[in-house]
């Protein structure tokens, strides 16, 4: 009798073994952008200058990115992840910590919902920093595996 108490907690161990290596097996996803001048209005185009490279790493739910930028006219204030289809901008989702200089780093640890998920996998999100002369935007590039 007691083996045959048994068998279902097998049945169940292994079960759950069996999701759990799924699971793990999935790995982190790396995610990479490359930073350039956001389309301006001749108004702003001077101060729209420089470059900037960016890698996320999504594990799970969790995201890890970071970047570097140099070549802006004027200091860095904001560095942000919008969501939005390539090329047509959208709004502001997450903020990142950035170098408040002309060049520099930006970075941040996130929890994503499933949404913002699936965002990044279909191309969504985007990576903008601001800087004083462009406080609308001055590098702007999209995740991408």
């Amino acid at each position: 009798m007691q083996a045959v108490r048994s068998v279902p907690s097998v049945v169940a161990i292994t079960i759950i073994l069996a999701l759990t290596s799924i699971v793990y097996a999935q790995g982190p996803q790396t995610f990479k952008a490359r930073l350039s001048p956001v389309p301006v209005d001749a108004t702003n185009q001077a101060a729209t200058t420089g470059v900037g490279a960016v890698t996320a790493v999504l594990t799970g739910t969790k995201l890890s990115i970071s970047g570097t930028f140099s070549g802006l006219q004027t200091p860095a204030t904001i560095a942000q992840i919008h969501v939005g289809p390539r090329g047509i901008a959208g709004p502001p989702a997450l903020d990142l910590t950035v170098t408040k200089a002309t060049s520099g780093m930006l970075r941040g640890e996130f929890t994503l919902t499933s949404a913002q998920v699936d965002h990044l996998k279909r191309g969504r999100l985007y990576i903008q920093v601001h800087s004083e002369k462009a406080p609308e935007g001055n590098l702007r590039g999209w995740l991408l595996q």
